[in-house]
């Protein structure tokens, strides 16, 4: 969730810097370009009050007017001298006055246009605007007025090269600055979204807690928006509802398992007393004793998950291999009594972390479960390798197996194969093992043993969780 909100904060608040740089540069670039176009206006203006006295057609020329003319001439020169700034002074029809350098009025283009704006007694517009990538001229032009009537037009042509640096210097000034900027909201973000997603964070961890068996977790909210804080004390009410349902369901079965025990063994005890009066193989007499004890399995297995599920881990680091083995050798006969071979395969030492009392009661049901269906002649395999980050325990057996249906009911409460219900037991063997197994941090899976059997595998973590 930090991956996909933090490049979404990013990308909009790029895009207000964006939106807000574009039109600020655009500003900068006019504002620059405008104290240059008020500089030449002033300089065109100073001209055309020069030429006001040398603008007169030829035939109406008097000697007097050749010293203005001169002066004119000068100073246009010793403009562009200085400036290296084109500029000129031209009659209405065009024709050249006073130029420097030489150069002439072309007949179309932005000084053409200039020009002919100029004629109608006002100054030019403004010209278009200059960018740094583009090597153009920047053009101003005003007319000579000399009783009222336009008489010519002044035109300045100024090189932009230190008007563009000017502006790209601006643009890196404020490139640098959003660059700044854009840091910080980076910087802003991160903080944003830790600040948002740290409770989810949280509430994720002690969910998964949780699910994986650890009841007491909770979660602190004292922390990110209001909402999450809400949502976080809502979690806890919830949790704590749980846990208490929880206990409840788990009290309820032991002290019913435990409470019916006793009427058990004394209906038990008077079918024993009847079967005295009543003569030997009455099948109908044995039938009940063989449901009588299986009803007290039933308990005593019902009072094993509750216990296994109500005690607390206690994992510490453990020999797994030593006590796989230890186990393999107490079934050992077992399985000769059965005529199934069982072996042991893996390393003299592998440690693990986990509670020696529930992997071995778990180790237990799981070896007595494939013991129950290996017929015989056949074999169960225990191995141990360690991978990576835990210890797995794998016990591979000969029976006939499951289908893949079954194999994912495996493990459910009271749940037993149709085509095994001839085989003894209650169906809560291996929901005993999950329950011992759970809460130190252990997982037991299943899957098809080739070429007939069933595996059942109990990874063990190798580190403190």
């Amino acid at each position: 969730m930090h991956t996909r909100l933090l490049p979404l904060l990013i990308v909009l608040m790029a895009g207000v810097l964006l939106a807000l740089g574009f039109p600020l540069a655009a500003g900068m670039a006019a504002v620059e370009q405008q104290r240059v176009v008020v500089d030449r206006i002033d300089d065109t203006a100073r001209f055309a009050s020069l030429a006001q006295y040398v603008t007169a057609r030829p035939a109406d020329r008097t000697e007097s007017m050749a010293e203005p003319l001169t002066t004119l001439n000068t100073e246009l020169r010793r403009y562009e001298d200085l400036y290296d700034i084109r500029v000129g002074v031209f009659h209405r029809d065009g024709r050249p006055l006073a130029v420097a350098p030489d150069w002439t009025l072309p007949r179309e283009g932005e000084a053409r246009q200039a020009f002919q704006e100029s004629l109608a007694g006002r100054r030019s517009h403004d010209p278009a605007q200059v960018w740094p990538w583009a090597r153009n001229r920047l053009t101003v032009a005003s007319p000579v007025v000399r009783d009222g009537d336009v008489v010519g037009v002044v035109v300045t042509q100024s090189p932009t090269g230190a008007l563009r640096s000017r502006i790209l210097h601006s643009w890196l000034l404020l490139a640098s600055g959003e660059l700044a900027a854009m840091l910080v909201a980076v910087g802003a973000a991160f903080r944003l979204t830790g600040w948002v997603l740290r409770p989810v964070r949280t509430l994720d961890a002690a969910a998964h807690d949780i699910a994986t068996g650890r009841m007491k977790s909770r979660v602190a909210a004292d922390s990110g928006p209001p909402e999450l804080r809400r949502l976080a004390r809502s979690f806890n009410e919830m949790a704590d509802n749980v846990e208490d349902v929880l206990e409840q369901q788990r009290a309820f079965v032991a002290d019913a398992s435990h409470q019916l025990r006793n009427p058990l063994s004394a209906l038990l005890l008077r079918i024993d007393l009847m079967a005295l009066d009543l003569p030997d193989g009455h099948t109908e007499i044995e039938s009940v004793r063989t449901e009588g004890k299986r009803l007290a399995r039933v308990l005593d297995d019902l009072l094993d998950l509750a216990q296994a599920e109500h005690a607390a881990a206690q994992p510490q680091l453990t020999d797994i291999a030593e006590l796989v083995t230890d186990r393999v050798g107490a079934w050992l006969p077992v399985a000769e009594r059965n005529g199934v071979a069982l072996n042991y395969r893996g390393p003299r030492a592998a440690t693990g972390w986990a509670d020696p009392i529930a992997l071995s009661s778990a180790l237990d049901a799981v070896v007595d479960n494939a013991l129950k269906f290996t017929p015989s002649r056949a074999r169960v395999e225990v191995l141990v390798e360690v991978a990576g980050p835990h210890v797995h325990i794998t016990v591979a057996d000969g029976g006939p197996g499951l289908t893949d249906e079954e194999l994912t009911r495996i493990g459910d409460r009271f749940w037993r194969s149709n085509r095994h219900q001839n085989v003894s037991g209650s169906g809560l063997g291996l929901s005993i093992t999950r329950a011992l197994l759970t809460p130190g941090g252990a997982t037991l899976a299943y899957e098809h043993n080739r070429p007939t059997g069933l595996r059942a595998t109990i990874s063990v973590p190798r580190d403190a969780g």
